[in-house]
């Protein structure tokens, strides 16, 4: 992991993009009509031997030529001259270069090592950084530096938004072009041979222009490294994550895509979580995520009070609530009877707290001065379903002095069209956060749990003297050079387990069976209930071949189960 450099990526005083072009729709033409458009203050220099002249600059026939180092270079040439371009940028002093070509994995005739290879040696002998290959490019909005082919710039902001994907990337900028959302860099890694998102974590942990950082992420090639910087970068300020490859055959898919060895996706979680980040699924979670975060408000808890005008809707969010991580608060019975003293007989009488829909704004002020007051609520959910009684502007005025300052997070639903407008504008410049649905304010909430308890689990650390372990590593390595000698590149799981304890690590009870009727006596010395599992060297995930089955109590149903198990997995992996 290092930042050395990297500040000629994301500051540079000047920019060349090599392979410059006028043929229109081509890489080199978007490229420096991007940076030229932007308006980058610093000098840009076009490089293309085919002319004198491209876009109004003059245009120098190799890099070689160019009056001085660029502190950044942009390369959009075909992929045999990246390797060259870069050594001679490099030997001229350029620390800085993006490189938008894609097929560098590939190895010429004759030639001992890939074109990547070459890339990654030459830039390592001048220590210049290298962004991509096969990427997007970046921008950093508050330079005015547009140095990619997206199509056209992106606003200003405080967001650092970092991506594998160009597609995903771009669709991005889009989208939060039309929300109006700003960013402080725009960076898209591609393959990322060199500045992968541990680097970028590294960096962006410690700009002051980055309120959060926004990740999207397919597969991540050095774990370790990652690790450590996203749990740094993590202290700093919110970290949230988009990772695409939740099913086997969505990480193979990314996995096929970047390049990067595909993993379980319950490892990436369970990584995401310890390292203090918060994951979120889909690209409007991920903006939701840092406007909840934004208020800074800690959690006391995992307990929510719902306040409604309608039946309906605080249904709809009770629903919402379970899934979400959180649980509905039990309101504290001095709470219940104060709010029984002014509100209507019909009110729901709990949580939740249904003000009736002909609520007037005195009504919803009482009542959220004596919940917010609630010791056992953590946190609280606003919904309002528009009426003709009572204007939803009136009632936004009246509680908006109120919930701006309150000590617990609140999350807010105006519902409806254009007769919540108001109310909605007034919640917004009061840095209320607010959600188009009960769901999405309840879904909130939740990612704001998720995310304490990561914050949580970052800060633990093991015990300062760990017992001592006195593993048998022989014992280890003897089963796994076995694997290996079988040609195997995976444990069963009973070789698995043998090398766990081989460290005294306790793994539950285990025994291979060679059929039914062992299995039998296998299952009397164990005890029941017991879990059978098919063991071949050819599955390696069990239960999608249907060979687990769980809670088996007696010696009939463990028989029977071996039975249909054999025809089963027969049939699935013939």
């Amino acid at each position: 992991m290092s930042v050395r450099n990297l500040e000629y990526l994301f500051k540079p005083r000047s920019v060349a993009v090599v392979g410059a072009s006028t043929r229109a729709h081509s890489v080199g033409d978007a490229v420096l009509r991007n940076v030229l458009e932007a308006g980058f203050a610093g000098a840009v220099l076009p490089v293309n031997p085919k002319y004198r002249e491209v876009q109004g600059r003059r245009c120098y026939p190799d890099v070689k030529d160019l009056p001085d180092a660029p502190d950044l270079a942009v390369l959009c040439t075909p992929p045999r001259s990246i390797p060259g371009i870069v050594d001679v940028l490099g030997e001229r002093g350029t620390r800085g270069i993006v490189i938008l070509t894609a097929g560098l994995d590939t190895t010429p005739d004759g030639a001992e090592r890939s074109l990547v290879e070459q890339v990654l040696e030459a830039a390592g002998r001048h220590t210049v950084r290298l962004l991509g290959p096969n990427c997007l490019g970046l921008i950093v909005p508050p330079l005015r530096l547009n140095a990619s082919f997206a199509p056209g710039m992106i606003a200003p902001g405080k967001l650092a938004f970092v991506s594998q994907s160009g597609a995903r990337a771009t669709a991005v900028a889009d989208w939060a072009c039309s929300k109006g959302i700003g960013f402080s860099h725009f960076v898209s890694l591609g393959n990322s041979a060199d500045v992968d998102f541990g680097d970028l974590l590294d960096y962006l942990g410690g700009e002051a222009g980055a309120r959060a950082i926004l990740l999207y992420i397919e597969s991540v090639k050095h774990a370790r490294k990652f690790m450590s910087a996203a749990r740094a970068a993590a202290r700093n300020k919110p970290v949230v994550v988009v990772k695409d490859g939740r099913s086997e055959a969505g990480a193979q898919a990314a996995a096929s895509h970047t390049g990067a060895l595909a993993g379980s996706d319950r490892v990436y979680d369970a990584a995401i979580r310890r390292a203090g980040m918060l994951r979120v699924a889909t690209t409007e979670d991920l903006f939701d995520a840092v406007e909840t975060l934004a208020r800074g408000q800690r959690l006391r808890g995992d307990r929510l009070t719902i306040v409604t005008n309608g039946g309906g809707p605080g249904v709809m969010a009770v629903d919402a609530l379970e899934p979400s991580g959180g649980r509905l608060a039990e309101l504290h019975q001095t709470t219940l009877q104060r709010l029984a003293e002014f509100l209507p007989p019909t009110w729901s009488g709990g949580n939740p707290v249904d003000l009736i829909g002909d609520a007037p704004p005195e009504r919803y002020r009482e009542a959220l001065e004596v919940l917010l007051a609630d010791p056992h609520t953590d946190a609280l959910v606003f919904l309002h379903a528009p009426t003709a009684i009572v204007p939803s502007d009136a009632i936004a005025e009246a509680i908006v002095p109120l919930l701006e300052h309150a000590r617990l997070p609140v999350y807010s639903c105006w519902m409806g069209g254009a007769s919540v407008e108001g109310a909605q504008t007034r919640f917004k410049n009061a840095g209320i956060p607010g959600y188009g649905s009960p769901e999405d304010a309840v879904r909130a909430f939740g990612r704001m749990v998720q995310y304490q308890h990561n914050q949580e689990q970052l800060k633990q650390t093991p015990p300062a003297a760990a017992r001592d372990l006195r593993g048998d590593a022989d014992a280890a390595r003897q089963v796994i050079a076995t694997a290996l000698q079988e040609g195997r590149d995976l444990l069963t799981e009973p070789e698995a387990k043998a090398v766990l304890e081989a460290y005294d690590i306790e793994v539950v009870a285990t025994r291979v069976a060679a059929d039914a009727d062992e299995a039998a006596a296998i299952a009397r010395d164990l005890g029941y209930p017991v879990v059978l599992k098919i063991l071949s060297q050819d599955i390696s995930h069990k239960s999608d071949a249907g060979g687990v089955v769980l809670g088996i109590e007696s010696e009939d149903e463990l028989r029977h189960a071996a039975g249909t198990m054999l025809k089963r997995v027969g049939r699935a992996v013939p």
